[in-house]
């Protein structure tokens, strides 16, 4: 009788573990997914961002050149 319940724990154990190991990797699924959308939503304002940054540095680069 008691190996029964050795087994029936057993196999409980390995349905709860499998659940959570089936969770856990859907969900590192789904922020990946979310992550992937994320970068491609983001690209334009950091390409804007990068192009003000570069119009920037040459407008300061520029400054000096013009008091002389």
């Amino acid at each position: 009788m008691l190996l029964i319940v050795w087994i029936a724990v057993a196999v409980l154990v390995l349905l709860v573990l499998g659940t959570l190991a089936y969770n856990v990797l859907g969900a590192a699924g789904r922020l990946g997914r979310e992550l992937r959308a994320l970068e491609r939503e983001a690209a334009p304002l950091l390409a804007e961002a990068q192009a003000t940054a570069a119009r920037a540095a040459a407008a300061r680069a520029e400054r000096p050149a013009a008091s002389d």
